[in-house]
């Protein structure tokens, strides 16, 4: 039962651009638009939505996705909003969602400009031409924007809007745009950091001893110097200050541009990183924090200890390798090699997890155990809890067989009986009209049988499928548990356990090295399974 009328408040790109410039609050000025158009048809508010985010899809608006399930469950008989491309400026699929949502639950939508009413085939027509012209602007802003983007960047402007450590962002004085000024503290945690990547600290004996990522990072915390976004220092956010451009006084664009994929019927955005040949790199407008000369140094020694995990030439040494996470922090555990000896450990990459390595060979010794456990529990399950399909059809496996025979067999008579009509008719047994008769009723007969066949063989090969799925994560494992130890290739072992592991996730809190407990630690594996099927 509809609930009476809502408003539904989100900001646009150009909005915000106004917002900077002092035009006032987008979202109040809304509101009061909508509150005295409500007034004037005297009809009640009960509900007011404000999306702050300004998404692109309705996957990335939360709020959206509440009043579009609210409004196929009828609960709204309109819906007011200054203008119908605040519903939905996405691409057709979003439109086709947003248009279908609205016509199917009778709901209205109320703008200052025109009441649109999905019942009325007029209205639905200008609401889904609408949407199409909203969604031609949207894609002509977008271009003028990147456009003006790219001129800005060229002009040596900072688009970004958290600027890198080291700086802050300031608005430029005569012109459009931002800037970056030095920031006195970080910026001389910046020379430090080169300083040490490029030569390090100084012994008394005067020798240079330069330090790697992961040692500035040690470093760095325990002088309780803070990065901008977290509590502690890592070695990936150091390497990416060594190699920012920045620093040198230059402006880089398109380093990691968004790259849209659909994966499993969704739209995913990454940021993989781009060739250096594909960046945009001029000169900017804000003052160098380091020297040409010592950023050079040091990408040459980045050139040489690069953190591939496969670095051109070498094979896979991990048997684990991307399937082990840290239980603590979430990143994927590495693998540590010593020159002395000592076995290889797999340790989490962050310098300040608490969590503790172990030997490799140790935890991959338990996680063979895990799924030997994994597939002792799988098996049972399975035996003690049926699919639902199966548990609950009067469907049994030999009786459909013995059916589908008996239904072939009635279709081998009937069909004879249908060509003996031909010969009954030529000795003039039957007449046109009776041959006719017989010829329709036996083909009746036949088709119901062909029906009643084919619905047998669909549940059929149901069963089966459903039966090979179940049993396809055991075939597996059993395989892996029958092959793995007699492996020496550690990419075949990966390769092996990919197949059957989405990841494994590492807790570790007490060293084994001091209660001789070497396995005391807790691996929680999460297999890959048909979608259809949830075991327990």
């Amino acid at each position: 039962m509809a609930l009476g009328y809502c408003i539904y408040l989100r900001k646009s790109r150009a909005d915000m651009e106004a917002e900077s410039r002092g035009e006032g609050e987008t979202l109040a000025r809304h509101e009061k638009i909508l509150l005295d158009l409500a007034n004037k048809m005297q009809i009640g508010i009960t509900q007011t939505y404000r999306e702050i985010v300004s998404g692109e899809t309705i996957s990335s608006r939360p709020v959206m996705q509440q009043l579009l399930t609210e409004v196929e469950q009828r609960l709204w008989t309109g819906v007011l909003v200054v203008e119908i491309e605040r519903l939905a400026r996405g691409d057709t699929v979003d439109q086709g969602i947003v248009a279908q949502s609205f016509k199917y639950s009778d709901t209205k939508i109320i703008t200052p400009m025109k009441v649109y009413d999905p019942r009325n085939a007029f209205d639905e027509e200008y609401f889904e031409f609408g949407l199409f012209m909203s969604r031609r602007e949207y894609k002509t802003i977008n271009r003028r924007l990147q456009r003006g983007r790219i001129e800005s960047v060229k002009e040596g402007k900072y688009l970004g809007t958290t600027p890198p450590y080291g700086y802050i962002r300031k608005k430029l004085v005569h012109d459009k745009g931002y800037s970056l000024a030095i920031h006195p503290q970080q910026a001389d945690v910046v020379r430090f950091i080169f300083n040490l990547y490029s030569q390090g600290n100084i012994p008394s004996n005067g020798t240079s001893t330069p330090l790697g990522v992961s040692s500035i990072a040690k470093q760095l915390n325990k002088l309780n110097i803070k990065p901008l976004r977290s509590d502690k220092w890592v070695a990936s956010t150091i390497r990416s200050m060594l190699r920012n451009p920045v620093y040198i006084g230059k402006i880089r664009w398109n380093a990691r541009p968004e790259v849209k994929k659909m994966i499993d019927g969704k739209l995913i955005k990454i940021r993989p990183r781009a060739k250096q040949k594909n960046w945009i790199l001029v000169d900017g407008l804000h003052e160098a924090i380091i020297d040409t000369h010592v950023y050079n140094l040091v990408q040459h020694r980045l050139s040489k200890n690069t953190p591939a995990p496969v670095p051109t030439g070498l094979t896979i040494k991990n048997p684990l390798a991307g399937l082990i996470v840290c239980g603590l922090c979430g990143r994927k555990m590495v693998r540590r090699p010593y020159s002395n000896g000592y076995p290889d450990a797999l340790i989490c990459p962050v310098p300040s997890c608490k969590n503790i390595s172990s030997k490799l060979t140790v935890i991959e010794k338990k996680l063979m155990d895990a799924l030997q456990n994994w597939l002792a529990a799988y098996q049972l399950n399975l035996a003690c809890n049926s699919h639902p399909t199966i548990q609950h059809n009067p469907f049994h496996h030999d009786m459909a067989k013995k059916n589908i025979r008996k239904l072939e067999q009635e279709l081998v008579v009937l069909e004879g009986q249908r060509d003996n009509l031909h010969d009954l008719l030529e000795q003039g047994i039957y007449t046109a009209e009776k041959f006719s008769e017989r010829y329709n009723v036996i083909t009746a007969k036949i088709q119901i049988i062909n029906d009643q066949r084919n619905d047998l063989l669909g549940l059929f090969v149901e069963h089966e499928t459903i039966h090979d799925n179940r049993k396809t994560p055991i075939f597996k494992v059993e395989k892996i548990l029958q092959i793995y130890n007699n492996l020496s290739n550690a990419s075949a072992k990966n390769l092996l356990l990919k197949e059957v592991l989405e990841k494994v996730e590492y807790i570790k809190t007490v060293n084994g090295r001091w209660h001789h407990h070497a396995d005391d630690f807790e691996l929680l594996i999460f297999p890959k399974l048909p979608k259809e099927i949830t075991i327990t």
